[in-house]
């Protein structure tokens, strides 16, 4: 029987693991026993998802990407070129340290940006942007967009991946492109108004 998802030729795949339907692994790739990849996702070149990495679906991972065991990475994710997901705090050559291996979690929606590092024990919430060649150190809220070494919020995202202005007299902040409205509540962003977090991306009129 033909898998239903597709794996190019220079690349390895080991048993057992999860493959979802439509998913497609390119070039030069290797996913490792036990990992789980959700449905119609999309590995580009030299990816390596080590054992025991959940992927979920939709999932985007660009060139050079390594989800090393400890990595959950939930639907619609956008992992961009070159980016670095840790798994132990204090690496040693000629200690193991398998057993300490930390999880780190990149909600649904999230987008890395390129060259970025995750420390590993983090987690990234919904919809975050982390700008390319930030370095996160700790918990990211959902929506916020973080930028620097270490990485700290700077504004906020719409769902849609676009930067948020200050909140207008109602306090309320509105997405450019979608029209969906947020409103900032302490140093958490609420999706406001116009959804509930399990509705589905909308198209911009």
């Amino acid at each position: 029987m033909q898998p239903s998802y597709y794996v190019h030729p220079s690349s390895y795949v080991d048993s057992p693991c999860e493959i979802g339907d439509g998913t497609k692994i390119w070039h030069f790739c290797h996913v490792m026993a036990n990992a789980k990849i959700g449905k119609a996702c999309n590995l580009g070149q030299n990816v390596l998802v080590s054992s025991h990495v959940e992927i979920g679906n939709n999932v985007k991972i660009q060139n050079n990407v390594a989800l090393y065991t400890g990595a959950v990475i939930e639907d619609d994710v956008f992992l961009g070129p070159s980016c670095v997901l840790t798994n132990i705090v204090n690496p040693r050559s000629e200690i193991v340290r398998r057993h300490m291996y930390e999880k780190t979690i990149i909600r649904k929606g999230a987008s890395v940006g390129a060259n970025a590092t995750i420390v590993c024990g983090t987690t990234i919430g919904c919809y975050a942007f982390i700008a390319a060649g930030a370095v996160v150190t700790k918990d990211v809220p959902d929506y916020a967009l973080v930028m620097g070494v270490p990485a700290r919020r700077v504004a906020w995202m719409s769902r849609h991946g676009y930067r948020l202005a200050d909140p207008d007299s109602d306090g309320v902040m509105t997405c450019p492109y979608s029209g969906l409205r947020y409103r900032e509540t302490g140093s958490e962003l609420l999706r406001c108004l116009d959804l509930d977090e399990a509705a589905p991306l909308p198209k911009a009129a």
